[in-house]
């Protein structure tokens, strides 16, 4: 398209929305800008900066992207280094499209891009912005290049951006990596080379975070017409991980993986030959037909997260095995194991209940793992979130124009999605009372009426949900339905904090041969670890150790390489301090545990436990 005044532009976009007139680039960027104007009720002559974080908001929603971005890092850094003298600035974006790494480029450049804050914090979604590279590459999930006069705002028409999305180790949609230049005498095929150059970097930046997050696992390439794609597995040759490319080339799911499906029902090989030096090696298909050349690559480390204890090929698989390994040597979690073996495959809901970080999400992908659905899809939702206006079409679906902006294909909703497989829903206690009432009529009738539906959808789930709140209390007071509560609880497993655990010495040592597998801990590391209380939990522990591993030096822990907020250290006086707590909950309610046990928001089992523990007397 030639240059445009911005109201000759504005024009132009009412023609496009309105279907008189096309786009001579890309019917993409005509279906951007009709979700633009439609879907998104954008102004294309509005003027004014993009929506941009504070430094804080930065590292907050940064942290949980950490581990991706340190991967990911020298390959952006070379991409700059490549594309910084033809003036192109670098950023990576999470999924939401807010810049979290920028690096721009020469001097006569960098003050454009500081002037309209296309820099770190920065958020250009489509639905703020309109069609922008960044925001419509994440809309679509496709690499694009919008160029110039193509972005819906005319403000941005100075800019040409190139993005390829980027998707982590289990084909999630992971953020995206732009290129952006504001020299004119850059046409459109100089912007496509750089397309071309920025996809190539983002699928590398896709393996190094595969084989990151696979550190300890053997890696096979599987070459695919899509490109090759990755396949992590244990020494058993059971499939651990995939790449977006290898589910589409061989069909695997999430739940096929988690039931640790056997590679030679997708993949044969001489295993043999791939332990030699260069581990090339002749790839086939399960029914024989080749494959092509591959690659098979050893751990990057002593294996020992992937998989543990597992059982010789010779040996009867146990399917709760990983429920088993979960509950360590706990009393309670043992129990609520072999609770969970009784119920066998009947379709009976779970509700896990414990503090965030604990691994709800782990327990749930276990249960799954071991019943007759681990073939098919396991789903998950995070209700607290998700917003409330998206979490009615995420969970039901809806039919095409069901309302404005929606696909015009219409989308499967996630309980339609996990049809014969496991639904599980996290932060069951943030779901509005609205959608609580759709969710009770799906699981009394076992079917969907997705929005905009003239008929509903059968469905066969297992549902698990997950909270930290108070859900018998909550139903109570009316904050939670009472009927959905005990639909939800068929059988009630409670996965107690770290600090509770009987095991937790055995679980920290665990925890440390698993993120740090190359080092050991000092004593005087040991002693801080086995005192702090760990409010963030098994989360919380995982990330200090995987630091504390990467800062060791000489491949020994020590105290100082341990970031241990102080909120969470144990006082020498904490026992005594727990029993004058539950003494007086105690007196408060008579020597009624039930009651107490409410006051204090613990389990009645767990306060029996801490009673017995502590040797208090009571008068039941």
């Amino acid at each position: 398209m030639a240059s445009l005044s911005a109201s000759n532009h504005v024009a132009r976009v009412l023609s496009v929305a309105n279907q008189l007139a096309d786009v001579d680039a890309s019917s993409r960027i005509a279906d951007s800008w009709r979700r633009c104007l439609i879907g998104h009720k954008l102004d294309p002559a509005r003027q004014g900066p993009p929506q941009t974080l504070t430094e804080a908001e930065v590292r907050h929603v940064a942290e949980p992207m950490e581990q991706l971005i340190r991967l990911a890092t020298p390959e952006l850094e070379d991409l700059a280094r490549v594309l910084r003298e033809a003036g192109y600035c670098v950023n990576l974006a999470d999924p939401s499209a807010t810049m979290l790494w920028s690096r721009l480029p020469g001097p006569a450049d960098t003050e454009i891009f500081m002037r309209w804050k296309v820099y770190t914090g920065s958020n250009f979604s489509e639905a703020f912005e309109g069609t922008n590279g960044l925001g419509t590459a994440l809309a679509e999930r496709k690499p694009i290049l919008v160029h110039r006069d193509e972005h819906f705002r005319a403000q941005w028409h100075m800019f040409s951006c190139a993005v390829a999305p980027l998707f982590d180790q289990a084909g999630r949609l992971a953020g995206a990596v732009n290129i952006t230049s504001c020299r004119e005498d850059l046409g459109r095929m100089a912007h496509q080379l750089a397309l071309a150059v920025t996809m190539e970097a983002t699928r590398r930046m896709e393996g190094a975070i595969f084989r990151g997050h696979f550190r300890n696992a053997w890696i096979a390439t599987v070459p695919g017409d899509g490109g090759s794609g990755l396949l992590a597995y244990d020494d058993d040759r059971r499939i651990v991980g995939a790449c977006r490319s290898a589910r589409a080339l061989l069909g695997l799911t999430d739940g096929l993986i988690a039931s640790g499906i056997d590679l030679s029902r997708y993949v044969k090989f001489d295993h043999h030959a791939a332990r030699g030096a260069d581990g090339v090696v002749e790839l086939r298909r399960a029914d024989g037909s080749g494959l092509g050349q591959g690659h098979v690559a050893p751990p990057l480390r002593a294996r020992s997260s992937v998989r543990p204890h597992a059982p010789r090929r010779d040996e009867p698989v146990d399917r709760f095995d990983a429920l088993h390994r979960l509950a360590g040597r706990d009393p309670g979690l043992i129990r609520s194991v072999k609770r969970l073996r009784s119920i066998g495959d009947h379709n009976l809901p779970v509700l896990l209940h414990g503090e965030t970080g604990v691994g709800k999400d782990v327990f749930a992908r276990a249960i799954h793992a071991a019943s007759n659905r681990a073939r098919s899809n396991y789903v998950a939702l995070n209700c607290a979130a998700m917003p409330e206006s998206l979490i009615d079409a995420e969970l039901f679906g809806y039919e095409a124009g069901a309302f404005t902006g929606a696909r015009r294909d219409g989308s499967k909703g996630l309980i339609v999605q996990a049809d014969g497989g496991t639904l599980f829903l996290d932060e069951i206690g943030d779901m509005p009372i609205a959608l609580q009432t759709r969710l009770l009529r799906v699981l009394e009738n076992r079917e969907v009426w997705p929005l905009g539906a003239l008929k509903p959808v059968a469905v066969d789930i297992r549902l698990i949900s997950a909270t930290h709140r108070d859900l018998g209390r909550m139903a109570e007071e009316g904050g939670f339905r009472a009927d959905l509560y005990f639909r939800l609880r068929g059988l009630e497993v409670r996965l107690p904090a770290l600090r509770e655990r009987a095991d937790r010495d055995d679980v920290i040592r665990q925890i440390a041969r698993e993120e740090a597998p190359t080092c050991r801990l000092s004593d005087q590391a040991w002693s801080q670890l086995a005192a702090y209380s760990y409010p963030g939990n098994m989360r919380q522990l995982r990330h200090v150790l995987r630091l504390a591993g990467c800062t060791a030096e000489n491949g020994v822990i020590t105290d100082a390489d341990l970031d241990l907020p102080p909120f969470g250290k144990a006082e020498p006086d904490l026992e005594a301090a727990e029993r004058a707590t539950i003494v007086e909950a105690l007196r408060k309610h008579g020597g009624r545990v039930t009651e107490a046990a409410r006051a204090l928001k613990l389990s009645r089992a767990t306060l029996y436990r801490k009673i017995k523990l502590l040797k208090i007397e009571t008068a039941q």
